[in-house]
Protein backbone atom coordinates (compact mmCIF):
# COMPACT_ATOMS: atom_id res chain seq x y z
CA UNK A 1 0.00 0.00 0.00
CA UNK A 2 0.75 3.38 -0.83
CA UNK A 3 2.64 5.11 2.43
CA UNK A 4 2.94 8.94 0.86
CA UNK A 5 0.92 11.56 2.99
CA UNK A 6 -0.74 12.79 -0.07
CA UNK A 7 -4.68 11.83 0.09
CA UNK A 8 -7.71 12.38 -2.78
CA UNK A 9 -11.17 13.37 -1.43
CA UNK A 10 -13.40 12.67 -4.16
CA UNK A 11 -16.84 14.95 -2.96
CA UNK A 12 -16.52 18.48 -1.50
CA UNK A 13 -19.16 18.48 -0.22
CA UNK A 14 -19.70 18.98 3.92
CA UNK A 15 -18.15 16.03 4.79
CA UNK A 16 -15.65 15.58 2.33
CA UNK A 17 -14.35 19.35 2.87
CA UNK A 18 -14.18 18.29 6.69
CA UNK A 19 -12.33 15.66 5.89
CA UNK A 20 -9.76 17.50 3.93
CA UNK A 21 -9.31 19.69 6.19
CA UNK A 22 -8.81 17.97 9.47
CA UNK A 23 -5.82 15.92 7.21
CA UNK A 24 -4.39 18.95 5.87
CA UNK A 25 -4.06 20.73 8.90
CA UNK A 26 -2.30 17.60 10.18
CA UNK A 27 0.32 18.53 7.31
CA UNK A 28 -1.25 16.08 4.60
CA UNK A 29 -1.37 17.40 0.76
CA UNK A 30 -5.05 16.70 0.34
CA UNK A 31 -6.41 16.97 -3.39
CA UNK A 32 -9.76 17.52 -3.19
CA UNK A 33 -12.28 16.82 -6.02
CA UNK A 34 -15.20 18.89 -6.65
CA UNK A 35 -17.90 18.28 -9.17
CA UNK A 36 -19.24 22.02 -9.09
CA UNK A 37 -17.54 25.17 -10.50
CA UNK A 38 -18.70 27.24 -7.80
CA UNK A 39 -17.17 25.21 -5.14
CA UNK A 40 -13.84 25.09 -6.38
CA UNK A 41 -14.05 28.55 -6.94
CA UNK A 42 -14.73 29.60 -3.64
CA UNK A 43 -12.20 27.25 -1.80
CA UNK A 44 -9.97 28.75 -4.14
CA UNK A 45 -10.84 32.69 -3.99
CA UNK A 46 -11.88 33.04 -0.27
CA UNK A 47 -10.28 30.14 1.21
CA UNK A 48 -13.82 28.62 2.47
CA UNK A 49 -16.42 26.10 1.01
CA UNK A 50 -18.71 28.82 1.31
CA UNK A 51 -21.65 27.05 -0.69
CA UNK A 52 -21.36 23.59 1.44
CA UNK A 53 -19.60 24.71 4.50
CA UNK A 54 -19.46 28.18 5.21
CA UNK A 55 -17.33 30.14 8.00
CA UNK A 56 -14.51 28.08 7.91
CA UNK A 57 -11.89 29.25 6.66
CA UNK A 58 -9.47 26.28 5.09
CA UNK A 59 -5.53 24.72 5.14
CA UNK A 60 -3.87 26.19 2.02
CA UNK A 61 -2.74 22.40 1.83
CA UNK A 62 -6.13 21.17 0.19
CA UNK A 63 -5.79 21.72 -3.46
CA UNK A 64 -9.44 22.24 -4.83
CA UNK A 65 -10.05 20.87 -8.87
CA UNK A 66 -13.29 19.29 -11.17
CA UNK A 67 -10.38 17.86 -12.65
CA UNK A 68 -10.28 13.76 -11.49
CA UNK A 69 -7.57 12.09 -13.49
CA UNK A 70 -5.52 15.80 -11.56
CA UNK A 71 -6.55 14.67 -8.32
CA UNK A 72 -6.73 10.97 -8.62
CA UNK A 73 -3.29 11.35 -10.12
CA UNK A 74 -1.63 13.05 -6.76
CA UNK A 75 -2.41 9.52 -4.63
CA UNK A 76 -2.86 5.91 -3.91
CA UNK A 77 -5.62 6.48 -2.00
CA UNK A 78 -9.02 7.97 -2.42
CA UNK A 79 -11.68 9.23 0.15
CA UNK A 80 -15.02 8.77 -1.67
CA UNK A 81 -17.46 11.11 0.06
CA UNK A 82 -19.86 11.68 -2.66
CA UNK A 83 -24.08 11.09 -1.51
CA UNK A 84 -24.43 7.30 -1.29
CA UNK A 85 -26.84 7.71 -4.40
CA UNK A 86 -24.06 8.98 -6.70
CA UNK A 87 -21.06 6.76 -5.31
CA UNK A 88 -21.02 3.93 -7.54
CA UNK A 89 -21.71 6.54 -10.38
CA UNK A 90 -18.53 8.47 -9.30
CA UNK A 91 -16.35 4.97 -9.02
CA UNK A 92 -17.22 4.12 -12.22
CA UNK A 93 -15.88 6.99 -13.31
CA UNK A 94 -12.59 6.53 -11.12
CA UNK A 95 -12.30 3.10 -12.38
CA UNK A 96 -11.84 4.57 -16.47
CA UNK A 97 -9.17 6.70 -14.93
CA UNK A 98 -5.23 5.46 -15.59
CA UNK A 99 -4.33 6.80 -11.98
CA UNK A 100 -7.14 4.20 -9.90
CA UNK A 101 -6.64 4.48 -6.15
CA UNK A 102 -4.98 1.23 -4.70
CA UNK A 103 -7.33 1.86 -1.84
CA UNK A 104 -10.86 3.56 -1.81
CA UNK A 105 -12.52 4.59 1.27
CA UNK A 106 -16.20 4.78 1.54
CA UNK A 107 -17.33 8.04 3.33
CA UNK A 108 -21.00 7.57 2.15
CA UNK A 109 -23.70 6.40 4.27
CA UNK A 110 -26.61 4.34 2.95
CA UNK A 111 -27.24 2.04 0.13
CA UNK A 112 -26.79 1.73 -3.49
CA UNK A 113 -29.46 1.22 -5.99
CA UNK A 114 -30.78 -0.98 -7.71
CA UNK A 115 -31.40 -3.75 -5.33
CA UNK A 116 -30.50 -2.06 -2.17
CA UNK A 117 -26.84 -3.36 -2.09
CA UNK A 118 -23.89 -2.32 0.47
CA UNK A 119 -21.76 0.29 -1.04
CA UNK A 120 -19.07 -1.52 -0.23
CA UNK A 121 -20.01 -4.29 -2.66
CA UNK A 122 -21.33 -1.79 -5.10
CA UNK A 123 -18.06 0.05 -5.39
CA UNK A 124 -16.16 -2.98 -5.41
CA UNK A 125 -17.09 -4.18 -8.23
CA UNK A 126 -16.24 -0.61 -10.27
CA UNK A 127 -13.40 -1.13 -8.71
CA UNK A 128 -11.88 -4.68 -9.43
CA UNK A 129 -8.70 -5.49 -7.41
CA UNK A 130 -8.76 -2.25 -5.26
CA UNK A 131 -9.07 -2.51 -1.57
CA UNK A 132 -12.46 -1.15 -0.48
CA UNK A 133 -12.60 0.04 2.95
CA UNK A 134 -15.78 2.20 5.14
CA UNK A 135 -15.49 5.36 7.23
CA UNK A 136 -18.45 5.94 9.81
CA UNK A 137 -18.93 6.99 13.03
CA UNK A 138 -20.95 9.99 15.07
CA UNK A 139 -18.89 12.60 13.08
CA UNK A 140 -20.54 16.19 12.17
CA UNK A 141 -19.05 17.44 9.45
CA UNK A 142 -18.62 20.93 11.30
CA UNK A 143 -17.07 19.59 14.52
CA UNK A 144 -14.63 17.69 12.12
CA UNK A 145 -13.77 20.48 10.30
CA UNK A 146 -13.66 22.52 13.68
CA UNK A 147 -11.22 20.49 14.77
CA UNK A 148 -12.89 19.02 17.79
CA UNK A 149 -12.05 15.99 19.08
CA UNK A 150 -13.63 12.64 17.17
CA UNK A 151 -13.48 9.19 17.01
CA UNK A 152 -14.66 7.00 14.14
CA UNK A 153 -14.63 3.46 12.90
CA UNK A 154 -13.08 2.38 9.15
CA UNK A 155 -14.21 -1.66 7.61
CA UNK A 156 -12.67 -3.58 5.66
CA UNK A 157 -12.55 -7.36 4.85
CA UNK A 158 -9.21 -8.01 5.77
CA UNK A 159 -7.83 -6.53 9.37
CA UNK A 160 -4.91 -5.72 8.33
CA UNK A 161 -6.16 -3.51 5.33
CA UNK A 162 -8.08 -1.69 7.65
CA UNK A 163 -5.30 -1.24 10.61
CA UNK A 164 -3.42 0.24 7.86
CA UNK A 165 -5.73 2.60 6.12
CA UNK A 166 -7.27 3.84 9.92
CA UNK A 167 -3.41 4.57 10.84
CA UNK A 168 -3.00 6.62 7.30
CA UNK A 169 -6.14 8.73 8.18
CA UNK A 170 -5.85 9.58 12.40
CA UNK A 171 -5.08 12.59 13.37
CA UNK A 172 -4.55 14.11 17.18
CA UNK A 173 -7.62 15.31 16.59
CA UNK A 174 -9.50 12.46 14.84
CA UNK A 175 -9.45 8.77 16.48
CA UNK A 176 -9.98 6.17 13.63
CA UNK A 177 -10.86 2.79 15.16
CA UNK A 178 -10.30 -0.40 12.76
CA UNK A 179 -12.74 -3.29 12.14
CA UNK A 180 -13.00 -6.67 9.95
CA UNK A 181 -16.61 -6.15 10.24
CA UNK A 182 -17.36 -3.77 6.94
CA UNK A 183 -21.30 -5.16 6.87
CA UNK A 184 -21.84 -4.21 10.24
CA UNK A 185 -20.02 -1.06 9.87
CA UNK A 186 -22.04 -0.41 6.93
CA UNK A 187 -25.57 -1.18 8.20
CA UNK A 188 -24.75 0.85 11.45
CA UNK A 189 -24.18 4.32 8.99
CA UNK A 190 -27.04 3.63 6.91
CA UNK A 191 -29.60 2.44 8.89
CA UNK A 192 -29.46 5.14 12.21
CA UNK A 193 -30.74 7.92 9.67
CA UNK A 194 -33.69 6.10 9.42
CA UNK A 195 -34.08 6.00 13.20
CA UNK A 196 -33.06 9.60 13.28
CA UNK A 197 -36.29 10.29 11.35
CA UNK A 198 -38.19 8.30 13.43
CA UNK A 199 -36.96 9.87 17.05
CA UNK A 200 -37.23 13.69 14.99
CA UNK A 201 -41.03 12.94 14.27
CA UNK A 202 -41.46 11.78 18.18
CA UNK A 203 -40.09 15.31 18.93
CA UNK A 204 -41.94 17.27 16.44
CA UNK A 205 -44.87 15.37 17.68
CA UNK A 206 -44.04 16.61 21.50
CA UNK A 207 -43.98 12.88 22.26
CA UNK A 208 -41.26 13.20 25.03
CA UNK A 209 -37.98 11.97 25.90
CA UNK A 210 -38.94 8.54 26.90
CA UNK A 211 -40.78 7.66 23.26
CA UNK A 212 -37.49 9.27 21.73
CA UNK A 213 -34.73 6.61 24.39
CA UNK A 214 -37.67 3.79 23.35
CA UNK A 215 -36.80 4.70 19.46
CA UNK A 216 -33.27 5.45 19.81
CA UNK A 217 -33.20 1.34 22.04
CA UNK A 218 -35.33 -0.68 19.82
CA UNK A 219 -33.66 1.22 16.57
CA UNK A 220 -30.35 -0.23 17.76
CA UNK A 221 -32.10 -3.83 17.68
CA UNK A 222 -33.42 -3.20 14.74
CA UNK A 223 -29.47 -2.43 13.28
CA UNK A 224 -27.96 -5.13 14.85
CA UNK A 225 -30.81 -8.34 13.44
CA UNK A 226 -30.36 -6.54 9.72
CA UNK A 227 -26.34 -6.31 10.30
CA UNK A 228 -26.71 -10.15 11.17
CA UNK A 229 -28.59 -11.58 8.84
CA UNK A 230 -26.29 -10.00 5.74
CA UNK A 231 -23.14 -11.41 7.80
CA UNK A 232 -22.26 -8.78 10.01
CA UNK A 233 -21.68 -8.83 13.59
CA UNK A 234 -23.84 -7.70 16.60
CA UNK A 235 -21.56 -6.47 18.40
CA UNK A 236 -20.12 -3.99 16.04
CA UNK A 237 -22.88 -2.07 16.59
CA UNK A 238 -22.77 -1.57 19.95
CA UNK A 239 -19.99 0.45 19.00
CA UNK A 240 -19.30 4.03 16.80
CA UNK A 241 -21.15 2.67 13.86
CA UNK A 242 -24.23 1.79 15.76
CA UNK A 243 -24.75 3.13 18.95
CA UNK A 244 -22.52 6.15 18.92
CA UNK A 245 -23.82 7.24 15.73
CA UNK A 246 -27.62 6.98 17.15
CA UNK A 247 -26.72 8.84 20.20
CA UNK A 248 -25.74 11.67 18.01
CA UNK A 249 -27.65 11.41 15.37
CA UNK A 250 -30.66 11.30 17.10
CA UNK A 251 -30.53 13.92 19.57
CA UNK A 252 -29.07 17.12 17.69
CA UNK A 253 -30.80 19.19 15.34
CA UNK A 254 -27.41 19.18 13.65
CA UNK A 255 -28.46 16.12 11.81
CA UNK A 256 -30.24 16.13 8.60
CA UNK A 257 -32.31 13.12 9.28
CA UNK A 258 -33.17 14.38 12.91
CA UNK A 259 -34.64 17.51 11.55
CA UNK A 260 -36.20 16.06 9.07
CA UNK A 261 -38.05 13.95 11.34
CA UNK A 262 -39.03 16.63 13.51
CA UNK A 263 -40.51 18.99 10.61
CA UNK A 264 -42.65 16.04 9.68
CA UNK A 265 -43.87 15.46 13.24
CA UNK A 266 -44.76 19.14 12.90
CA UNK A 267 -46.82 18.53 9.92
CA UNK A 268 -44.96 19.51 7.45
CA UNK A 269 -45.29 17.79 3.41
CA UNK A 270 -41.66 15.76 2.93
CA UNK A 271 -41.82 17.20 -0.81
CA UNK A 272 -41.88 20.53 0.35
CA UNK A 273 -39.11 19.89 2.95
CA UNK A 274 -36.47 18.21 0.08
CA UNK A 275 -37.68 20.81 -2.65
CA UNK A 276 -34.57 22.95 -3.14
CA UNK A 277 -32.38 21.07 -0.89
CA UNK A 278 -28.49 20.78 -1.40
CA UNK A 279 -27.88 18.74 0.96
CA UNK A 280 -28.96 14.78 0.69
CA UNK A 281 -31.09 13.73 3.28
CA UNK A 282 -29.94 10.08 3.08
CA UNK A 283 -32.34 8.61 5.77
CA UNK A 284 -35.07 9.23 3.28
CA UNK A 285 -33.91 6.61 0.39
CA UNK A 286 -32.17 4.50 3.31
CA UNK A 287 -35.80 3.67 4.32
CA UNK A 288 -37.13 2.24 0.88
CA UNK A 289 -33.41 0.42 0.75
CA UNK A 290 -34.22 -1.57 4.63
CA UNK A 291 -37.55 -2.91 3.90
CA UNK A 292 -36.14 -3.67 0.46
CA UNK A 293 -33.76 -5.68 2.16
CA UNK A 294 -36.40 -6.84 5.03
CA UNK A 295 -38.78 -8.53 2.36
CA UNK A 296 -35.99 -10.03 0.84
CA UNK A 297 -34.25 -11.82 4.24
CA UNK A 298 -37.61 -12.15 6.30
CA UNK A 299 -37.24 -10.30 9.27
CA UNK A 300 -38.85 -7.82 10.86
CA UNK A 301 -37.82 -4.09 11.03
CA UNK A 302 -41.33 -2.41 12.48
CA UNK A 303 -39.81 0.94 12.97
CA UNK A 304 -38.20 1.41 9.83
CA UNK A 305 -41.02 -0.10 8.21
CA UNK A 306 -42.72 2.60 9.59
CA UNK A 307 -40.59 5.99 8.96
CA UNK A 308 -41.07 3.97 5.53
CA UNK A 309 -44.80 3.91 5.61
CA UNK A 310 -44.90 7.83 6.88
CA UNK A 311 -42.05 8.42 3.79
CA UNK A 312 -43.08 7.05 0.78
CA UNK A 313 -46.88 5.38 1.08
CA UNK A 314 -48.82 8.15 2.40
CA UNK A 315 -49.16 7.07 6.38
CA UNK A 316 -50.40 9.08 8.71
CA UNK A 317 -48.73 10.12 11.51
CA UNK A 318 -50.33 9.19 14.75
CA UNK A 319 -52.18 6.19 13.20
CA UNK A 320 -48.60 4.69 12.70
CA UNK A 321 -47.21 5.29 16.10
CA UNK A 322 -50.50 3.92 17.50
CA UNK A 323 -49.97 0.67 15.72
CA UNK A 324 -46.14 0.41 16.75
CA UNK A 325 -47.50 1.05 20.64
CA UNK A 326 -50.32 -1.86 20.09
CA UNK A 327 -47.80 -4.38 18.60
CA UNK A 328 -48.05 -8.06 19.97
CA UNK A 329 -45.82 -8.05 23.67
CA UNK A 330 -42.63 -10.40 23.66
CA UNK A 331 -39.36 -10.62 25.50
CA UNK A 332 -36.42 -7.90 24.50
CA UNK A 333 -33.81 -9.09 23.04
Amino acid sequence: MDNRDSIAIIGAGAWGTALAQVLARDGREVALWARREDVVAAIRMSGENTPCLPGIRLSPGILASTDLAATLARTRTAILAVPAAFAPMVAAAIGDHPHRPAATIIAAKGFAEPGSRLLDRAIGAALPGTIIATLSGPSFARDVALGLPTAVVLAAARADDALALAARLATPLLRVYASDDPVGVQIGGALKNVIAIACGIVVGRGLGESARAALLTRGLAEMARLAVALGGRRATLMGLSGLGDLALTCASPQSRNHALGIALGRGSRLADLLAGRRSVVEGVGAAAAAMRLAHDLAIDLPIAASVDAILHHGADIDATIAALMARPLKEEE
